[in-house]
């Protein structure tokens, strides 16, 4: 039987509904499996009202079946919540109604009903508050899956995926060490193998400028160096340490098929000035597969019908791969 794929409406106060009904009309045009929305029903008739989207809603439960979700009506699993207008500021306020979504979907996963998920964007400042996480590392903890998680950034041509995730720049270097960077390799490793049938070449940054630091115990030297030649006797195409410096300048040349970074910015900065926001975000490591639009609630445009769904529709399209 085919699994449908759950999509998590996001913050309320976002594009995501906006994302989610332009991605609805287009499905004929790309989607092999049925999709279905965790959110509110009676917001989403709100927001599709006001941003003067022409879309007809179903509520389905939880013993909902494929053919409920193959009609022309968007089916939404409904999660109570209400606001009094269709757009607000985003606050707290919607923190429980976003958990709620999140662990709807991990039910459904648990219940063998879906394939996976993908979450339309949060705010990581307003859900999460002063931790130094967002939704990776909320789903592998609750997965009991802590510090397995790989966020890999991906695009046909290259992905990149950082060591250290959502922590302050100050900290990267005390969280380096040569077991995790292995351990995330060989897990991006193992996804490529299995989902699109190769053996990934892997280019891995260094952490100092140049590779090069005036102490004779480098994080290179001590750390960076000996992983990449565990990773190249456990027969894994591993390259490095690249400068970082060059790494994006020179990716084609050398047909890197991933780049690993130290930290997020390291990497994610360039990939998003290359790539702009033709990418989608996807956590590994966790006992199923979560998907995310590699872009954020964008603020200033809510509500005015301009937001582009590209990403999203990149992650309902990255599930054509998975098997069932």
């Amino acid at each position: 039987m085919i699994k449908p794929i759950a999509i998590v409406a996001g913050e309320p106060n976002s594009i995501s509904s906006e994302i989610i009904f332009k991605t609805w009309k287009l499905k004929k045009k790309y989607a092999h499996k049925p999709f279905f929305i965790i959110g509110s029903v009676r917001l989403l008739e709100q927001q599709s009202k006001y941003l003067k989207i022409k879309i007809s809603i179903k509520e389905i439960d939880k013993d909902f079946s494929i053919q409920d979700l193959s009609n022309k009506d968007l089916p939404v699993y409904n999660v109570n919540y209400k606001q009094k207008k269709a757009f607000e500021k985003v606050s707290i306020k919607s923190n429980s109604y976003i958990f709620k979504c999140f662990e709807t979907a991990r039910r459904l996963i648990k219940e063998k009903k879906i394939i996976g998920f993908i979450n339309c964007p949060v705010s990581k400042e307003t859900l999460f508050k002063k931790k130094n996480h967002g939704v990776t590392e909320y789903l592998s903890r609750k997965d009991k899956k802590n510090n397995h998680e790989v966020m890999l950034i991906y695009n046909k041509q290259l992905s990149v995926a950082p060591l250290t995730t959502h922590i302050p720049l100050g900290q990267v270097s005390k969280k380096i060490n040569r077991l995790k960077i292995e351990k995330k390799v060989k897990t991006i490793n193992n996804f490529y193998k299995n989902v699109f049938k190769k053996k990934p070449k892997i280019a891995i940054l260094g952490l100092n400028p140049h590779n090069f630091s005036p102490q004779n115990k480098s994080e290179e030297k001590k750390i960076i160096i000996p992983a990449i030649k565990n990773l190249k006797k456990a027969g894994i195409k591993a390259v490095g340490p690249v400068s970082p410096d060059t790494s994006f300048v020179i990716h084609e040349k050398y047909k890197y098929d991933v780049i690993f970074g130290m930290y997020h910015d390291q990497v994610l900065t360039p990939f998003k000035t290359l790539f702009k926001y033709e990418a989608i975000n996807i956590t590994l490591g966790l006992s199923y597969i979560r998907v995310s639009p590699d872009h954020g609630i964008a603020q200033n445009i809510v509500s005015k019908n301009i937001a582009n769904p590209y990403s999203l529709i990149e992650s309902v399209k990255f599930f054509n791969k998975i098997n069932n």
